[in-house]
C-alpha cells in the first residue's frame, strides 16, 4: 500500500495512492499519516478519489517528532570522500520544514553555490519503543520513502556538527509517498538510483549501507524513545557532487530525482531562493 499526505481540493489529510488517484483516508480522529501509523490506518474513503495532478504532495510525515539523518552510511560513499569507515552511526537532525515534497520546488540558497544532491532511502517508524533489539526492530518499521537529503557543502562543514548545512528552508524533500513495509520483500537489495537532468548520479544497492536498518533502530533507540512517525534517514551512497572533479552542485533550473526500486521515485525541480 502507498500512503502519501496532500493538500487539494480544499483539504488537508493523507490518503491511498491507487489508479492515479489519491483517495482521501483522514477522519476528524485520525486527520493525518502521523496518527494513522499509531491508531491505525482507516480503511473506508472518507472522500471521493482525487487525480494525482490535482493535489499537492506533502512530506509522507509532515509534522515528524523525530527526523535522524545518518551521515557516512555506504562503504563506497566513504571510499570517495576519503574517510574511515565508522565503528558507529553518525547522526544529524532534520528539521520538518527543511523538506518540501513531490514535485513541489527545492530552493536553492543564495548563501551558497555548494548545493549539493543526496538520493537515500527513508525509514518511517510505525510503533513505538526504547532499547529495541536488533532481531525485532523491523517489528517497529511502518514502510519507506525516497529522500532528497541535500546538503549546502561549505555550511556543512563550518563545525563539527553538519545541522547547518543540512537544514536551510526547503532544501530537501521527502516522498512522494510511504511504502507500506510488506510491499519491500528485503530493504537491504533495493536499487537506489538519482539523477541530475536525467543523468544518473549515484546508482548503488542499500547491500552497501554500512549499518543495517535493525542496527540503526536499535542504536537509536538505547538513547531516543522512536515514536509512530519518526523518520530514520539511511545514508547517501557515491556519486555525490562535492566529490567529483570537477564538482557538480545543483542550481535553479535542475531537476533533481531519487528512485527506489518498490518505493517510487520523487521528482523536484530546483528554484532561487
Amino acid at each position: 500500500m502507498r500512503l502519501a499526505s496532500y493538500r487539494g481540493n480544499g483539504r488537508t489529510g493523507f490518503a491511498r495512492i491507487e489508479d492515479q488517484t489519491a483517495i482521501p483516508l483522514e477522519t476528524a480522529d485520525i486527520p493525518d499519516l502521523r496518527t494513522a501509523l499509531g491508531h491505525g490506518i482507516p480503511t473506508q474513503p472518507s472522500g471521493a478519489a482525487m487525480p494525482l495532478d490535482e493535489i499537492e504532495f506533502l512530506p509522507p510525515i509532515p509534522t515528524a517528532d523525530k527526523i535522524l539523518c545518518i551521515g557516512l552510511n555506504y562503504r563506497k560513499h566513504a571510499e570517495e570522500a576519503g574517510m574511515a569507515l565508522p565503528s558507529r552511526p553518525s547522526i544529524f537532525c532534520r528539521f520538518n520544514g527543511s523538506q518540501v515534497g513531490h514535485g513541489v520546488p527545492v530552493v536553492a540558497p543564495n548563501a551558497s553555490p555548494e548545493f549539493d544532491f543526496e538520493g537515500e532511502l527513508a525509514v518511517i517508524v510505525g510503533r513505538a519503543g526504547r532499547n529495541i533489539t536488533e532481531a525485532r526492530a523491523m517489528d517497529h518499521v511502518a514502510g519507506y520513502a525516497c529522500f532528497a537529503e541535500n546538503s549546502v557543502r561549505d555550511f556543512q562543514k563550518h563545525g563539527t556538527q553538519a545541522t547547518a548545512g543540512k537544514n536551510f528552508s526547503a532544501s530537501g524533500a521527502f516522498g512522494p509517498w510511504l511504502t507500506t513495509a510488506d510491499e519491500i520483500a528485503d530493504p537491504h537489495a533495493l536499487m537506489l538510483e538519482s539523477r541530475l537532468n536525467g543523468e544518473v548520479m549515484q546508482r548503488e544497492t542499500t547491500a552497501d549501507m554500512i549499518f543495517s536498518i535493525p542496527q540503526l533502530i536499535a542504536y537509536v533507540s538505547t538513547w531516543a524513545e522512536l515514536l509512530p512517525g519518526d523518520v530514520i534517514v539511511t545514508g547517501t551512497p557515491s556519486g555525490v557532487g562535492f566529490t567529483r572533479k570537477p564538482p557538480v552542485f545543483m542550481k535553479p533550473g535542475d531537476v533533481f530525482e531519487v528512485q527506489i526500486e518498490g518505493v517510487g521515485t520523487l521528482s523536484n525541480p530546483i528554484i532561487a531562493e
